[in-house]
């Protein structure tokens, strides 16, 4: 029984990896935030949103564990045209999301230090910490500590979850709640769907995480697709724990819900220290920085392969490239921060918001290389979602940008 479940641990790493990149924005922001702003009613919504992406999440892992080929290299091989498409969009995109998700980490880590110290320096420190670890490690190092982090946040997420059940919710329920389902918050909307439950190119990342871990075991399709699952499925109770602690403990109070900022850490780990008690104040700070620096490892690693992959298919690069386009990309993302410190709002706002009109893409391309044989084997359910998922990103896509232009 012990080596069974020995075996099952060691065969899991690209979708608890998948899992460490969604949960750091998408969760502790977007799903926290949503609670707190419309009470339960984006519960159901939430759930809707997972699933309507599941497909195309779960489309490259199937073809890289039938093919033993990223999705990158799919891409390249299906239409040169798109792959340069996807590889633009790919490095803005690695660009805003790592300052999106390293402003977080530094926020939080303002929040846990005894002294004052601006975001630029802390920002700096995290930074120069994760290429330590990326540049010494790489995947063993990386494929270790998601594990242990996940554990950790996972494990004080639904004991504050039953706790704060328990005792219900805390403020009365407003006189005139406030619809999310309005034009007014579609802005919102459409951020909170950008990350939820991760960024959706954030799939190609994946696939070269699984042929990472295949280079050091042995991992058949099932094993794959059990890890897959396995962490979208976290994800999922995650972003639904994170969303219930925001409902019943921030709903309804008078003073507002920062959306960014030393009050937002502030906030958020209050919500922890209300129901699992004051004394734990510090473990829970420390535990969501440990959350988000994971993210920020994982968004470095993951994104600095794909360039790389897509570089070396080009102009078949040496290996040795990823070290300095991971350098470049953390000091550009870095470069972000130094323009949009003084409004942290609308940098997160601006990088989920960008992730989520590039989804329906991104998801498209993961369609087009499965559409043929692999996609037939899907069940019906998963055939289903798809169709559903395409309309649905599309739509609210085109109504997002008319909302805006017009």
């Amino acid at each position: 029984m012990k080596s069974d479940l020995k075996n099952t641990i060691q065969h899991l790493g690209p979708g608890i990896l998948m899992a460490t990149a969604a949960v750091g924005g998408s969760h502790l922001v977007a799903s926290t935030q949503a609670g707190a702003l419309f009470g339960w009613q984006l519960f159901a919504f939430i759930i809707i949103v997972n699933l309507l992406k599941y497909p195309f999440f779960k489309f490259a892992v199937t073809y890289t564990a039938k093919t033993n080929k990223s999705l990158v290299e799919g891409y390249k091989a299906h239409n040169t045209a798109l792959f340069c498409l996807f590889t633009l969009l790919n490095v803005i995109s690695a660009v805003v999301n790592t300052a999106g998700v390293l402003l977080l980490t530094a926020l939080l880590l303002q929040y846990v230090l005894p002294f004052q110290a601006s975001l630029t320096i802390l920002s700096i420190g995290i930074l120069f910490t994760c290429l330590l670890i990326l540049l010494l490690g790489h995947y063993k190092a990386l494929d270790k500590a998601s594990k242990i982090i996940m554990g950790f946040l996972t494990l004080s997420t639904v004991i504050a979850f039953v706790v704060a059940l328990s005792n219900g919710q805390v403020h009365p329920e407003p006189a005139a709640p406030i619809s999310p389902f309005s034009m007014a918050m579609l802005g919102f909307m459409v951020a909170l769907m950008g990350w939820m439950p991760a960024p959706i190119e954030i799939s190609a990342i994946n696939s070269l995480w699984i042929k990472a871990k295949h280079r050091q075991k042995h991992i058949n399709v099932k094993q794959t697709l059990f890890d897959f699952k396995l962490g979208y499925g976290l994800t999922l109770l995650l972003a639904l724990l994170f969303f219930s602690l925001g409902a019943l403990l921030q709903y309804g109070q008078d003073k507002p819900i920062e959306l960014a900022g030393v009050a937002f850490s502030k906030q958020l780990i209050d919500m922890y220290a209300l129901t699992i008690g004051e004394w734990s104040r510090w473990l829970i700070a420390t535990v969501a920085f440990l959350c988000m620096f994971g993210t920020t490892i994982t968004v470095l690693d993951g994104y600095s392969r794909t360039i790389n992959e897509s570089y070396t298919l080009v102009a078949k690069s040496p290996k040795k490239l990823m070290s300095w386009i991971l350098m470049a990309q953390a000091s550009l993302g870095l470069i972000v921060i130094l323009f949009f410190k003084a409004n942290i709002k609308d940098m997160l706002m601006l990088a989920m918001t960008l992730s989520f009109l590039t989804t329906p893409f991104f998801a498209w391309l993961n369609y087009q290389l499965i559409k043929d044989e692999l996609f037939e084997s899907e069940s019906m359910l998963i055939k289903i979602l798809t169709g559903l998922g395409f309309v649905f990103l599309v739509g609210i896509s085109v109504l997002f940008v008319f909302w805006k232009v017009f």
